[in-house]
């Protein structure tokens, strides 16, 4: 791998993982009072579009960092509703 794909890894692993955080909170105290649905439901739909965008340019980077991220975010989103 050249240096540009360890740098766009590095990003995505970066921007990824700051959801974990509120995920944590959000699992751990059964509310999701403070995180907006219509955020999630339009940051699922981008990163979802995204990683669509990865897989038609073939960029590793791109899909990884927005697999990761759709799951964590999408599961955000799950509790969200769940937690209602």
């Amino acid at each position: 791998m050249d240096s540009v794909t360890y740098l766009g890894l590095l990003a995505g692993t970066l921007t990824t993982i700051a959801f974990v955080p509120q995920l944590l909170k959000t699992w751990k105290s059964r509310s999701a009072e403070d995180v907006s649905l219509g955020m999630l439901i339009t940051f699922c739909t981008g990163v979802f579009l995204w990683l669509l965008y990865g897989f038609f340019i073939r960029s590793l980077p791109v899909i990884l960092a927005n697999a990761v991220t759709l799951l964590l975010a999408g599961t955000i989103l799950v509790l969200k509703i769940k937690y209602r």
